[in-house]
């Protein structure tokens, strides 16, 4: 069984102040134990409320290196983007922002597209001193989807830092594909949060902890791939 300490909210306001604390602790550990700090966020809607919070805090951003866990294969300004959110949410706090994709269009061939992010992320100090990461209802994280690419995405060589995945079924509400961080990416950070929201989604997170390494869910696989510590930020709504 998978090693995670849950923190349970009524609501997100709650959570994200108790999220913002723990990511600030991180970063200052990593200030101070190395000078520099690298994290791995999440896209979706709940990171907004988060990065409001942490922008009140007095951190030295300039020496934070952020990046995304994975991000949609579109032009840079498509509402579908998680870097053009993230780029929203922090890029007044003076941190160092660094897409997985670039200058792309919506027919970019996934594996070209996953090479050129690997590259990109070639300089970065990894492993990241955080991974944070998302889930959708169906127990997918980042861009590992049930479905034909998910052994392509857990199971890549271990020195690729990400690769170019085609969801299989295409979520209809974000059709496209992706760039997503390898399992050994994900599992390799110094710390790991989880942050999602409503009972539907804490059911299948319960029971891909409860799969431990056998889980066919990819939130499981990557929980159980996990040495750092893991903690479940949950909101009721």
């Amino acid at each position: 069984m998978i090693e995670a300490e849950w923190w349970e909210f009524e609501d997100r306001d709650s959570l994200a102040q108790q999220v913002a604390d723990d990511i600030e602790f991180v970063i200052e550990r990593a200030l101070a134990g190395r000078g520099h700090a690298l994290l791995a966020v999440t896209g979706g809607s709940m990171p907004a409320a988060i990065f409001a919070e942490l922008g009140k805090r007095k951190i030295a951003w300039d020496k934070v290196v952020i990046t995304l866990t994975d991000d949609r294969i579109v032009p840079d300004d498509d509402k579908l983007s998680n870097f053009a959110e993230l780029t929203k949410m922090a890029g007044k706090t003076g941190a160092t922002l660094v897409p997985l994709v670039r200058g792309a269009t919506a027919t970019d061939d996934p594996a070209a597209a996953g090479r050129a992010a690997d590259a990109r992320l070639a300089d970065l100090h990894f492993p990241p001193d955080l991974v944070w990461l998302g889930m959708g209802e169906d127990g997918h994280t980042a861009s590992i989807f049930p479905g034909p690419d998910f052994n392509h995405a857990v199971n890549g060589p271990a020195a690729r830092r990400a690769v170019g995945v085609r969801p299989d079924p295409m979520p209809a509400d974000r059709p496209a594909n992706r760039v997503t961080l390898t399992l050994p990416a994900l599992a390799g950070g110094h710390a790991m949060i989880v942050t999602i929201a409503g009972d539907v989604k804490k059911a299948t997170l319960e029971r891909a902890i409860e799969e431990g390494p056998s889980s066919t869910l990819p939130i499981g696989r990557v929980l159980a791939a996990t040495e750092a510590a893991i903690d479940i930020y949950w909101s009721a709504e």
